[in-house]
């Protein structure tokens, strides 16, 4: 078992030839696999199943992969794969907008998607060698409890929103390239086109109340990147 405690995967895929190919190279390397072809399906069989994470594609019958994302989002916090066979970056972004943690374009390389399970799993498991609470003023991040406050009040983040604020803020008053952190969350590049990164930003902000229009809290830095304000967080 080489897992890493991931243990159920639901995959809901319409392409049974694609589904069974992903399905049994994961299900190799220690997973358990259930499989939905229709996204009408997927509610039910997520409720039932439990799966610790999501692999959904985006085209699907019954109901889009995109309705089913925002759905379960609506639910739970397990982490969602989408799949898309589209290249185009606004597709992405959708998936994102409606809660995925990562997507993968087709035409699907399983090793590629274990890979990005893989990684989503370490996200989701602290270091307990290394410093697992940050505290900025009314702003506190416990890594241990995945568990972030403001004010004291509990802010609700998806697994890559808190992952993108723990990367932020362990690098306080430091600048963040794009490229800096797609590499660390993702493990790939920026390609200049790219706009994961500006979604979860966005949405960042929004949940932990900085102007989107004059962020103070999470500053864009023209031209550079991002940067984690340690002090905008004692008001």
């Amino acid at each position: 078992m080489d897992n890493l405690g991931f243990g159920k995967v639901l995959l809901v895929e319409d392409d049974e030839r694609l589904a069974a190919l992903i399905a049994h190279f994961l299900e190799q390397h220690g997973y358990e696999v259930r499989t939905v072809h229709r996204g009408d399906l997927a509610m039910a069989a997520f409720l039932e199943f439990k799966p610790k994470v999501l692999v959904l594609d985006l085209m699907l019958p019954g109901q889009s992969g995109l309705q089913v994302c925002r759905e379960i989002r609506s639910v739970s916090d397990t982490p969602i794969v989408i799949l898309t066979a589209k290249e185009d970056d606004l597709d992405h972004i959708l998936g994102l907008e409606s809660g995925a943690d990562d997507y993968v374009i087709k035409p699907i390389k399983p090793p590629v998607l274990l890979a990005r399970l893989r990684a989503l799993q370490r996200r989701q498991t602290p270091d307990t060698s290394v410093v697992s609470f940050l505290e900025f003023g009314q702003l506190s991040i416990d890594r241990s409890c995945r568990e972030v406050r403001l004010a004291g009040e509990l802010v609700e983040l998806t697994t890559m929103e808190f992952e993108l604020l723990w990367l932020l803020a362990s690098a306080a008053g430091k600048i963040l390239s794009r490229d800096d952190i797609l590499n660390r969350m993702r493990g790939i590049a920026f390609d200049g086109l790219n706009r994961s990164v500006d979604v979860y930003i966005s949405k960042l902000r929004n949940k932990l109340k900085d102007n989107p229009r004059e962020p103070v809290c999470i500053k864009t830095v023209w031209g550079k990147g991002y940067l984690f304000n340690p002090f905008a967080w004692e008001l």
